[in-house]
């Protein structure tokens, strides 16, 4: 595994985002869980082994990079965690998808369920999701939703298309695990790189080990009510699939273009 992964000092000093008394916010790397690893470390356990005590506030995937808020105390964790039940937290992450054709901006509100093997999964049946070219959806009829499925909100823009590929930004509106990876697939735009949902033959250079989802900013309220927010742009492995259809001059352009939503 990356020293990375493992040093706590230097993940620490290269991947702080902000900090205060309250909260750490970092910019984690991919491949590396934010907590709850049985057999594999995390990044709670390497800072509890380096002697700093931090409670998750939120979970982002192994394979998924970038901000990720961490409470310094109890006291801290339970204001910030009901901001994410409540709704009231922004988030936006960036992804690249093995597909073009994507509407310039649309919304997945398709519930999601736990199947077979603890996968997370549409919670209907695949043959009746719809599409509205009209308004950019892709729902399920509520008579076709199963018991035990969570409704589940993922809205998008298309921030730039290739040949092959395309990169979107994605405001989840419910935090589901899987959530965004799950909904792109089901629609038929997985992510580069994801091992759910692997092609068939996925080239080379279409994200390789890499998944290529991205948690790109979060907004929040401290705890004395003043909103902050943060962000970091993914780095060079993220955009592998694309690097050479679009430079970097060019992502920075396609970026601003989408704003925070």
């Amino acid at each position: 595994m990356n020293t990375l992964l493992t040093d706590w000092a230097t993940l620490r000093k290269e991947r702080t985002l902000a900090e205060t008394d309250e909260y750490l916010v970092l910019d984690k790397p991919p491949g590396i869980s934010v907590t709850g690893e049985r057999h594999e470390t995390d990044l709670v356990r390497v800072a509890k082994e380096a002697g700093e005590w931090l409670i998750p506030v939120h979970r982002i995937d192994k394979v998924t990079s970038g901000v990720v808020l961490l409470a310094k105390t109890q006291a801290v964790h339970g204001p910030l965690t009901r901001q994410f039940a409540l709704r009231t937290v922004h988030k936006s992450y960036l992804a690249i998808t093995r597909s073009v054709g994507l509407p310039e901006a649309g919304a997945v509100e398709l519930p999601l369920a736990v199947g077979r093997k603890n996968r997370v999964r549409i919670g209907a049946p695949r043959e009746d999701i719809t599409f509205d070219p009209d308004t950019g959806r892709w729902s399920v009829p509520e008579a076709s939703v199963r018991p035990r499925s969570y409704p589940s909100l993922t809205t998008f823009t298309r921030a730039w298309q290739g040949e092959r590929h395309s990169l979107l930004a994605l405001f989840p509106t419910t935090g589901r695990r899987h959530q965004i990876r799950v909904h792109l697939a089901w629609i038929g735009h997985p992510i580069a790189g994801d091992p759910l949902f692997p092609a068939a033959e996925e080239p080379p250079d279409d994200g390789g080990s890499r998944t290529c989802l991205h948690a790109w900013r979060l907004s929040f309220d401290d705890l004395q009510g003043r909103r902050v927010s943060v962000g970091i742009d993914p780095d060079d492995g993220f955009w592998a699939p694309i690097a050479t259809e679009l430079p970097v001059g060019a992502r920075a352009q396609s970026l601003r273009q989408v704003g925070t939503h």
